[in-house]
């Protein structure tokens, strides 16, 4: 794939190199809780203030892959783990911390946590020991059609320098909780399946007595009585939604505190344009889209629509992902094409936003635009 970038970032690749080189990264020791120390590299590159460094080798978490089994739908699938990252920021600086995938909650310990928990009658008959009823989702027991609450959670780890000598330990421990919004129930009678909404007070209820719990058990750790953890409750969105869900609360528990004091309220939501939704509760929004979707029109009408997807956090749009499917007729109007869109995001779209548009075709994805927050600058990648 080549690309076409701004004169600023082409200056930046030449000045940085082709590829980076280990003798230009900090090499430090990796003291690991459950194995020896370890040599590793933390790159000196940093996309912006918005991301982690990770360190090299990339440690890869021990529940790989299950997250992909446990949710709905490919929106949440994305915005767990992408959300997590905002929400760890509240605590965990990124210019202070780095970050590492999960590697405390194994697969069989996130299956375990979310069965349902069982009577001392449903542990004999599946012929289970006591220290094996271990489900955070409630009993269900004969005649009642209790919710299953807990879908998925997820671990994301946080390394911090140390300052004395050149190793990196463990500065703290981040949990997701991902929560289902509506509940499935089967008549089995009659085979009919209906569909409950599920509160967000019922949400936060049950979250925060599982968040207590999952607390309690991460603290038996020797190796976690004295870290930070944060957890986080997440609402997935319903499997029909072309939107994902969003993070409503979170914690923070200090170093050596084994109780939760209070929760932290998140004003999180996604929105689609053009839709009714997104007319309605944020107007001003929306004419800029659909101005930004008219002049497109009025430059190349052979294409089949411009989408957006929305993130807003407290009321505000901050991040606005666009994609325009054209009907492919070569190479160089593609690039006409891509460098006229590069410029309207420049000039139309406020700084406030960042803004990311993809241009597809029947071929594949053929261009993309980015634009930063704080700035009018857009940067223009051709794949060729």
């Amino acid at each position: 794939m080549k690309k076409r970038l701004s004169a600023a970032l082409t200056a930046l690749l030449i000045l940085g190199g082709c590829a980076p080189t280990f003798e230009k990264q900090d090499q430090v020791v990796q003291e690991n809780q459950d194995s020896e120390s370890k040599k590793a590299i933390i790159p000196n590159f940093q996309i912006s203030n918005d991301y982690y460094k990770t360190m090299l080798p990339y440690d890869t978490s021990k529940t790989r892959g299950i997250v992909v089994n446990d949710l709905g739908s490919r929106y949440d699938i994305n915005e767990i783990e992408n959300g997590l990252l905002r929400v760890a920021q509240k605590r965990f600086s990124t210019n202070d911390y780095f970050f590492k995938e999960g590697q405390f909650l194994t697969k069989k310990t996130i299956d375990s946590w979310l069965q349902r928990k069982f009577t001392s009658e449903q542990l004999a008959e599946k012929k289970l020991k006591e220290s094996e009823n271990l489900g955070l989702n409630p009993v269900q027991t004969q005649g009642s059609n209790a919710p299953i609450y807990l879908a998925h959670i997820v671990e994301h780890n946080y390394l911090i320098k140390k300052d004395d000598d050149n190793k990196v330990q463990l500065g703290g421990v981040v949990i997701a909780l991902s929560l289902n919004s509506v509940n499935y129930e089967t008549n089995l009678s009659t085979g009919t399946r209906t569909v409950k909404n599920i509160s967000n007070e019922v949400l936060k209820e049950q979250g925060a007595k599982m968040a207590d719990e999952v607390l309690k058990r991460m603290r038996q750790r020797e190796d976690l009585r004295n870290i930070p953890i944060m957890i986080a409750l997440y609402k997935q969105a319903p499997k029909q939604q072309v939107v994902p869900g969003q993070f409503f609360a979170y914690t923070t528990v200090e170093a050596g505190s084994g109780t939760i004091q209070n929760w932290e309220g998140m004003n999180e939501k996604y929105y689609i344009f053009p839709s009714p939704e997104a007319a309605s509760d944020h107007p001003e929004d929306n004419k800029i889209f659909q101005d930004l979707k008219k002049e497109i029109e009025g430059y190349f009408p052979v294409f089949t629509g411009v989408t957006g997807e929305a993130l807003y956090q407290n009321q505000k749009l901050t991040d606005l992902n666009m994609e325009v499917a054209l009907t492919f007729n070569g190479k160089t109007e593609t690039i006409g094409f891509a460098q006229y869109l590069s410029n309207l995001i420049g000039k139309n779209m406020p700084e406030s936003w960042n803004v990311e548009l993809r241009i597809n075709s029947s071929y594949g994805p053929e261009a993309l635009v980015v634009k930063k927050k704080g700035s009018k600058e857009t940067y223009l990648h051709i794949y060729e």
